[in-house]
């Protein structure tokens, strides 16, 4: 058909050829094309016999396959259906075995199932013989148990006759008798267990201190309230008072510090209770030695600048601490706060150098008894930030110190342990104590601080004299180190509404004649009591 087809095309190509010619050439070529024309039909008709008999061809050998196929197929399906009859078969004759067996060992169990049935009924009567012969036994048990029974009870009444007291009453001395006994074992056990549990204890807790005192030995220096700086010659004195003593004026009301000029060769004294004020003023004063230039806009500008290069050797002085405490993750505030403790001295004692050694002692400790030792650190290094600015907020340093950990979030055991380290409140952890115990531990060491025991005693009983001048006072008493007054009043003679006023006269009279640091709570007690005998 292809063939054909292709014929067809050529002679189509060869007609429009032709036609071409014959238009060319007219009449010369219209017979040849006539002639071409004829021999391609007549191609054209032999290449279509060809084709359809070449397909009966194809088409009668696919018949004959198809059917020999059929065949083949037809045989294979009847081969698998014999074999799957046999396998049928075979298990057909495997479960009909199988179910005989089945039916032996049956028919084996019911004779079986049958024996047992005559021994059970056997065995039936046996058991009822016995329960007739336990029931005659059961009935001659129970009267003997009545004779028993009555036999005890005339036992009883005899006895009682006898012994001339109740079963009851013999049973209460018996059991007192035998209480009084394991008291007395009991008590002198729990003496003799607490004796010795005291002893350990006190022994282990000294080995505790002991060990934590000696990895934490170091030296102190005592930190005085005045503060030397040397001169290069007198002559430089008139200059640092000035004209009319306008100069020396300037620095005093700038700083706050007194500046003392006196006989001694170049030496200027400055004086001052602030750490802070008086290191301004020092450094102020070098730079103008330094500098030469010595007038009051000179030296506003020096005080100025002084203070800003101040808080950033601040900041600096509580980064340093807290790295070397171990809480570099402290608030930038509280890392001020710290710094500040730098120029604040507590009866002689750098008191952030004493924050870092009783967060040391703090963290020793509780590494021996097994605490967090990084959360004793930080308790011990913060316990006293309160003191950095307790001159400019109302409050001891213990609640200001409270205060500003609860603010900045920091941990309730921390929140509790700067609260109780003065016994203010009672300590909620082993971390508190831990922290209280390294608090006296570092205030404590020999040349820690430096006020003599006379001065100490003198500024605790002018306290207490001053609280005993008011009328109808009772008793009073200095605690924590002078912190804080208790007065006692007689109830008689104060009345409720008096005692608030008395209050205020103390703490007036303590601010008028005496000189302390920090400040000192006053608390008056006025309680009542009525006491009588029953007779």
């Amino acid at each position: 058909m292809l063939t054909v087809v292709l014929t067809i095309v050529f002679a189509l190509i060869g007609l429009i050829l032709g036609y071409a010619l014959i238009s060319i050439r007219l009449k010369s070529a219209k017979e040849a094309a006539e002639l071409t024309l004829l021999n391609a039909e007549q191609d054209a008709v032999n290449l279509r016999g060809k084709a359809e008999l070449e397909a009966d061809h194809i088409r009668q050998s696919a018949e004959r396959e198809t059917k020999a196929h059929r065949k083949e197929l037809l045989l294979e399906a009847k081969e698998e259906a014999r074999k799957y009859r046999e396998e049928i078969d075979k298990e057909f004759k495997s479960e009909k075995q199988e179910l005989k067996q089945m039916e032996a060992r049956l028919t084996e169990r019911a004779s079986s199932l049958d024996r047992k049935d005559e021994n059970l009924t056997s065995k039936e009567k046996a058991l009822d013989s016995k329960e007739q012969s336990l029931t005659d036994k059961s009935k001659h048990i129970n009267e003997r148990e009545v004779k028993i029974s009555e036999l005890e009870k005339q036992k009883q009444v005899e006895l009682e006759k006898v012994a001339m007291m109740t079963i009851a009453e013999a049973r209460e001395i018996i059991l007192t008798d035998t209480e009084n006994k394991l008291t007395h074992e009991i008590a002198s056990r729990l003496k003799e267990a607490e004796r010795e549990i005291k002893d350990k204890s006190d022994k282990t807790a000294k080995n505790i201190l002991a060990q934590a005192m000696q990895r934490m030995a170091g030296e102190y220096v005592t930190e005085q309230t005045i503060t030397t700086v040397h001169l290069p010659d007198d002559s430089m004195k008139g200059r640092i008072i000035g004209r009319e003593g306008r100069n020396i004026r300037t620095l005093e009301s700038l700083t706050g510090i007194d500046v003392i000029i006196d006989d001694t060769p170049e030496v200027v004294v400055l004086s001052g209770f602030d750490p802070i004020r008086r290191e301004i003023a020092r450094m102020t004063l070098e730079a103008l030695i330094a500098d030469g230039r010595i007038h009051p806009a000179r030296i506003e500008e020096l005080v100025e600048k002084n203070r800003l290069e101040m808080d950033n050797r601040i900041r600096e002085y509580g980064e340093a601490a807290a790295f070397e405490i171990g809480a570099p993750n402290l608030h930038p505030d509280l890392i001020k706060i710290m710094g500040r403790l730098q120029f604040r001295t507590s009866y002689g004692q750098n008191v952030l150098r004493h924050s870092v050694e009783v967060g040391k002692l703090a963290g020793i400790l509780a590494g021996e008894l097994g605490e967090n030792v990084d959360l004793a650190r930080r308790a011990g290094f913060l316990h006293d930030m309160g003191k950095a600015i307790d001159r400019e907020v109302e409050g001891s340093h213990v609640e200001i110190g409270t205060e500003f950990a609860r603010k900045y979030k920091e941990h309730p055991v921390v929140v509790n342990t700067i609260a109780s380290h003065h016994g203010d409140v009672e300590p909620e952890s082993v971390i508190a104590v831990l922290v209280a115990a390294a608090d006296a531990l570092s205030s404590a060491r020999p040349g820690a601080r430096n006020e003599s025991m006379e001065n100490y005693i003198k500024r605790l009983r002018d306290l207490e004299e001053i609280a005993t001048s008011f009328e109808g006072i009772q008793q009073a008493f200095a605690l924590q180190a002078g912190r804080e007054i208790r007065i006692m009043v007689q109830p008689n003679k104060v009345s409720d509404d008096q005692v608030t006023v008395l209050a205020h006269k103390v703490r007036e009279k303590i601010e008028n004649n005496l000189d302390y640091p920090g400040n000192i709570k006053v608390t008056v007690i006025r309680e009542l009591r009525a006491i009588d005998y029953a007779k």
